[in-house]
């Protein structure tokens, strides 16, 4: 038995054992998305009644949080988030998690200078021969929060992809406290949803404005996913990928033989992310792939670092946007839907990129559960949480056309922005326009 197997074997804990460390007013780190620390969790769930005010965090959870689960009173489990998945969005509905609001590329720094952690439990791949674990799709954030932490749990997953790093993507067995082992079921799967005629206009109004070449940024939702599969049948070769989230849309794009990495004026022949998620068979593509790599979201999400690949196109999608130009990609009115996440970080950088574009892209409408149709363009917000300030807006796309919006004036962001939205509520929001007093009568078109 080598050094590093004798240590492991004296750190191996059951998840009960493990659990056990977690005291009454702990802060307890998750590692997020598919990297969710399931056996650790549901030994915790048990210990509901022994413990009060342990605050839990994460982000991106595709659930079931047991712990959570166990304690709708929050008196002995409180769960917050970083950024709502879609079973997170339906605990804040339930008054069972708070959200955290933040830029991704600050996380770890947050933990860094201001946070306290007790303890932090990752999920990995299985120890190597020289004592690593990988922390796989979690590598955005993950080591920042170990380092922080004053005990340090890792639980083996069976079935995590083994990523390459730049660096960050590993944690030695002397840096653990415990290690948990047991079986857990098959990673989640996530595939891109199927193209709306409307998804398909957006990417038409895109596709003319990126370059053979061009470095990709796909942000998360279904609208960024479609447009990057979208580009697969495109007739453009060489395109890089730089992104916090890797999905199935950059598969879409390697099987087409789009994805090659070889302009990047960075890490050039490598595809960079710090998040990753999607279907089984994109689970094998990125297990001990040269070609994807992974790096903490601090420098995948720097701008400037992004700012230094020529021709970066940032792409990404919104919920809502005033006539200012303010956008909402996070909620609905006071309703969290999401959060901030890489969003401005990228707006960001691709402002400072040469030949580089920041995307925003919605549907110009929505349909209320009773079939009621809303503008997604809306005359000036009323509570809704603002993602990215007017200042940084950059394009905005509907399936009504693409509109530019920097250094443009309040009159001239009403226009465009009217231009683009949903004919039937173009007048009303004419009329509003006229009330904030940001409408010229020139502006007028005839349609």
């Amino acid at each position: 038995m080598t050094d590093v197997q004798k240590l492991y074997e004296e750190k191996k804990r059951t998840p009960e054992e493990a659990a056990a460390v977690v005291k009454s007013g702990d802060w307890v780190d998750f590692s997020p998305n598919v990297c969710f620390p399931a056996l650790f969790d549901r030994a915790l769930a048990k210990r509901v009644q022994e413990l009060r005010d342990v605050k839990l965090r994460s982000n991106l959870v595709f659930g079931p949080i047991e712990s959570v689960e166990a304690d709708p009173s929050r008196e002995h489990f409180m769960y917050n988030s970083w950024h709502c998945s879609a079973y997170e969005r339906k605990l804040c509905d339930q008054g069972l998690c708070n959200f955290i609001p933040m830029i991704f590329r600050s996380l770890v720094p947050y933990y860094t200078h201001f946070l306290t952690v007790n303890v932090a439990v990752a999920s990995v791949t299985p120890m190597d021969a020289h004592g690593f674990f990988n922390l796989s799709c979690a590598t955005g954030i993950m080591k920042g929060i170990l380092e922080k932490a004053d005990i340090v749990i890792l639980e083996v997953n069976e079935h995590l992809p083994y990523l390459y790093g730049g660096f960050d993507e590993s944690i030695h067995i002397s840096e653990v406290d415990y290690v948990i082992e047991g079986t857990h079921a098959p990673l989640p799967q996530f595939t891109v949803e199927e193209a709306t005629e409307a998804d398909r206009k957006v990417a038409e109004y895109i596709l003319p404005y990126i370059p053979s070449g061009a470095t990709l940024q796909l942000g998360i939702g279904a609208m960024p996913n479609v447009v990057g599969s979208l580009l697969a049948e495109s007739d453009l070769t060489d395109l890089g990928m730089h992104t916090e989230l890797c999905s199935d849309a950059y598969l879409t794009l390697y099987k087409a033989g789009k994805l090659t990495n070889r302009k990047k004026s960075i890490h050039r022949d490598k595809g960079m992310t710090g998040i990753a998620f999607g279907s089984a068979e994109f689970y094998r593509w990125i297990d001990r792939n040269p070609s994807v790599v992974v790096a903490p979201l601090s420098y995948v999400n720097a701008p400037e670092v992004i700012g230094q690949i020529d021709n970066m196109i940032s792409i990404n999608n919104c919920i809502a946007v005033d006539l200012y130009g303010q956008i909402s990609a996070e909620s609905v009115g006071l309703r969290q839907i999401s959060g901030t996440g890489g969003q401005l970080d990228y707006l960001t950088g691709a402002a400072m990129s040469r030949g580089g574009k920041g995307f925003i892209c919605m549907t110009s409408t929505y349909t209320d559960a009773a079939g009621e149709m809303h503008s997604r363009i809306l005359p000036h917000f009323s509570g809704d949480i603002v993602t990215d300030p007017r200042s940084q807006a950059y394009f905005l796309v509907t399936e009504y056309g693409c509109v530019n919006l920097v250094g443009r004036t309040t009159w001239e962001r009403a226009e465009l922005l009217i231009s683009i939205a949903h004919p039937d509520f173009r007048e009303d929001l004419i009329r509003e326009a006229e009330k904030q007093k940001i409408w010229r009568k020139s502006n007028r078109r005839e349609s």
